[in-house]
């Protein structure tokens, strides 16, 4: 080895030794405890974790992620413990084999950080690049006329988009019949809904390429927003035949948790639009995939299906992001589900209008969390 290269080398080893780090645990800033509840709403049974932190100097911050197993809680919680809460990127590698705790920690420890600096998190993030975000409903039903019904309920509640799902797959390669079937209840939602709504296509990674390209392209004239999901995404080349055989866009993405599997989507030309689930990611790790989606001159639509703190870290990352195109809310219908999401945070976080929400302004997440309600709503505390 040549000297010049062992003379680096000492140098940097000298420059990295961890006794001259100061330790995190001595500062203000030090994580000193994580707690965690698992949460399931009565009818709909829609499961989501909240973590709270609290750092030496008191402050606390919460964060969102999706159904988190007891094991990796507490092998995040050994990891995260003593970390400055500013550390919230040199933490990401360290919390990789706990990729869904490390959503909520993100999350939480963002909020922390905007409240030390008094601001929103899309401000600390940057933004805001916009002041109000576009929303969109999953809407369900088993027939037409019950997702016209569920359709209404959510344009009375302020939604103008909203996601449908196609129609039951019974076999592989279901032809022109099938085809016609989803056409007819695309047909039927746009004359109730009128000519102010969208609407998103759920394929659910359910249906073959065949049948993905047929209905992909007799669907073009309705505009859709975008065809999510079409099929399964283990041959990219079939996406690319998808997307490159109708002007309909196409969305993918909802397990993606890397950069890399963003980079796999965009190398094969395969997707229009990325679609990374907040509680999978949380709000940094979203953010870097979408720089790679904007130099592909693509759009983030995130996925999202827990509850109303998840809900505000997607309008704060709406916010931080240029080129956020949606936001998806889970839109619950029973009474019980809405009591206990609007239990959950003191001010409501889901309120929509026109199709759009309003950002959240205060410091932090912009929301101040209800710990009776976590309690009271909890299935799992762990």
């Amino acid at each position: 080895m040549p000297d010049v290269v062992r003379q680096r080398r000492a140098k940097l080893e000298a420059s990295v030794r961890p006794g001259d780090i100061p330790s995190s645990a001595e500062g203000d800033l030090a994580i000193k405890d994580v707690r965690g509840w698992m949460l399931r709403e009565p009818i709909s049974k829609r499961a989501y974790t909240v973590i709270k932190i609290q750092t030496a100097s008191g402050l606390t911050g919460f964060g969102e992620c999706a159904p988190l197993w007891p094991a990796e809680y507490a092998e995040a919680k050994t990891i995260i413990l003593g970390k400055p809460v500013t550390s919230f990127d040199v933490t990401a590698s360290l919390l990789a084999k706990c990729p869904t705790a490390r959503a909520a920690l993100n999350i939480a420890m963002l909020d922390v950080v905007g409240k030390l600096c008094k601001a929103p998190i899309f401000q600390v993030l940057g933004g805001p690049t916009r002041h109000r975000a576009r929303v969109l409903a999953p809407i369900m039903g088993d027939t037409d006329t019950a997702l016209i019904s569920a359709m209404n309920r959510a344009k009375s509640a302020g939604y103008m988009a909203f996601k449908v799902p196609i129609t039951p797959v019974v076999y592989r390669n279901q032809g022109q019949a099938y085809v016609q079937s989803i056409v007819k209840r695309i047909e039927a939602l746009r004359a109730a809904g009128g000519q102010d709504v969208d609407f998103v296509l759920d394929g659910s990674n359910l249906l073959t390429p065949g049948d993905a390209q047929m209905i992909s392209a007799a669907i073009e004239k309705y505009h859709l927003l975008w065809f999510d999901e079409p099929c399964l995404p283990a041959g990219l080349g079939a996406f690319k035949k998808i997307s490159g055989g109708s002007v309909t866009c196409v969305g993918a993405g909802k397990k993606i948790t890397e950069g890399s599997e963003v980079q796999d989507l965009f190398r094969e030309d395969a997707v229009d639009i990325i679609r990374p689930d907040i509680g999978l990611n949380g709000i940094s790790q979203i953010k870097k995939m979408s720089t790679i989606a904007e130099v592909n001159y693509a759009t983030v639509g995130p996925n999202h299906n827990g509850g109303p703190i998840g809900t505000a870290a997607s309008l704060h990352l709406a916010a931080s992001i240029p080129n956020f195109f949606i936001q998806e809310i889970s839109f619950p219908e029973a009474q019980e589900d809405q009591a206990m999401r609007l239990a959950l945070t003191t001010v409501p976080v889901e309120v929509i209008k026109e199709g759009f929400a309003v950002l959240p302004v205060g410091p932090g997440l912009g929301i101040n969390v209800n710990e009776q309600s976590l309690e009271k709503y909890k299935e799992v505390t762990l």
